[in-house]
């Protein structure tokens, strides 16, 4: 079959249109998409006498890639279709493949399967069409469709590259009085529920238009899902500037938007606390009020050894770095703080330790929740160490482990420390997402603190943090 595929890919031919822009644009073309723009944030004075602060943050797109491809199998018998499927949702996608194949809805079901990870909307609806489509074409015959991990680099659908904007004005004791937030992003909603949503639903000789998206409302949101900062200040405005039609298949990832307005926001604290000549940790409680954030502010900086820590070693720099998220504004607290080792020479940044603390509410299990926070952690430090797709002006080039990178065993931080504030008789809080956004700005945060110059660009990789260096 693998044969079969590489001789048809061998014989056909294509043409091949430029429609993609350099990658080195990429972030100024974030900005010159048409877009849809969303005061979700308002009462700031737009035109503040005088910005403190400004600073502006880049996130790539970035990809689920699960460690095995997508995979599907349907069988299609009696007028009756059948798909076995690790998709997320099995009836949107049950109504997706009714309509791309206009069968009757109660003639088609959607069996769950467990797969090898997701994280959001990857390949996994695409490869039960696939099958689905097959199926149909030759009655009652098992067809089971695995994609190439080829296949699933490049055809997936990408977490939304994003652009922010930070600006904020402090007062003469250091107390932010303006915040003025700007987040550019594609969707990170385009999950199945209408056929347009399935890529094989494209090429079918009648095709389906992939549907126009609309943002996600708040207060949960999508690309700017974690924009409106907890901290209480005087006077803030966030805007959205909503792109509906992005250069690259895009859908969720892991956090949605949140995990870059975190790295974002909390990278940004930490300049302003700089300015303001103050503790990083020490400032971020001086703008809150919200008691439980305190908490696990104050916890995580406390088993931390925050206010003990030293610098040490000359060329190898050892730097610290905090942070802080509540998800959504609405789900769990989660406060960040992490060592470590960065090598001037080669540019290498070694995680030695991370301690984080969480408030989910009413602890029913703290084993479970202490992973989500580790797994939570790990993987928005390969993210934001690693992760970049990388593009041509007609196609995808990451298409596979080589080209597109991830976290290893061997870099994993040598140490994470998970500790739990259980408030028993209060609500429950999901966790899940609860440490992407707090590691990510942790991590940046650190790495300003051992080499004393600041990226704001993911991933923060070693040939960056060498040019950023002068080395």
């Amino acid at each position: 079959a693998i044969g079969a595929m590489r001789s048809l890919g061998r014989s056909a031919n294509w043409d091949e249109t430029a429609t993609l822009s350099p990658k080195t644009d990429l972030y100024a073309e974030l900005q010159r998409l048409p877009h849809d723009d969303y005061q979700i944030r308002g009462d700031a004075s737009a035109s503040a006498k005088a910005w403190s602060v400004e600073s502006s943050y880049r996130r790539p797109y970035q990809m689920h890639a699960a460690i095995g491809p997508s995979c599907a199998v349907a069988l299609y018998d009696g007028g009756k279709l059948t798909v076995w499927t690790h998709s997320q949702g099995v009836y949107p996608l049950k109504g997706a493949i009714t309509e791309m194949l206009r069968l009757p809805p109660d003639s088609v079901r959607c069996i769950h399967m467990e797969g090898s990870g997701c994280y959001g909307h990857n390949a996994a609806d695409d490869a039960a069409a696939d099958a689905a489509l097959i199926a149909v074409a030759i009655p009652g015959r098992p067809v089971r469709v695995q994609w190439m991990r080829e296949h699933e680099h490049l055809w997936e659908p990408f977490g939304s590259a994003m652009l922010t904007s930070a600006k904020a004005t402090l007062d003469a004791q250091g107390t932010i009085t303006d915040w003025q937030f700007d987040v550019w992003s594609g969707t990170h909603s385009s999950r199945p529920g209408q056929a347009g949503n399935l890529a094989a639903a494209w090429l079918l000789q009648s095709p389906f238009a992939l549907p126009t998206p609309k943002p996600i409302p708040q207060p949960e949101g999508g690309g700017d899902r974690n924009a409106v900062p907890l901290y209480d200040i005087a006077n803030t405005r966030v805007v959205h500037h909503f792109i509906p039609k992005m250069p690259l298949r895009v859908s969720a990832l892991r956090s949605l938007g949140a995990y870059m307005n975190v790295f974002s926001i909390e990278s940004f604290m930490d300049e302003l606390s700089l300015a303001a000549k103050l503790d990083p940790v020490s400032f971020r409680l001086r703008h809150l009020k919200d008691t439980r954030a305190q908490d696990v502010i104050r916890l995580a900086a406390e088993r931390f050894g925050w206010n003990g820590f030293q610098q040490r070693e000359p060329g190898k720099r050892l730097g610290r770095g905090f942070a802080f998220a509540r998800y959504k504004n609405l789900g769990a607290y989660a406060a960040v703080a992490m060592e470590v080792d960065v090598d001037r020479e080669s540019g290498r940044i070694d995680v030695v330790r991370v301690v984080a603390a969480v408030d989910s509410g009413d602890v029913v299990n703290p084993d479970g929740i202490r992973n989500q926070i580790e797994g939570g952690i790990v993987q928005s430090l390969s993210w934001s160490l690693y992760e970049s797709v990388a593009f041509d002006d007609t196609r995808i080039t990451s298409r596979d482990w080589s080209s597109y990178p991830i976290m290893r065993f061997a870099s994993v931080p040598q140490s994470i420390d998970v500790h739990i504030i259980d408030r028993p008789g209060t609500p429950f809080l999901g966790t899940g997402e609860a440490a992407q956004g707090p590691a990510a700005a942790a991590l940046a945060n650190a790495l300003a603190s051992a080499v004393g110059v600041r990226i704001r660009e993911l991933p923060l990789t070693s040939k960056r943090v060498k040019a950023a260096i002068g080395v």
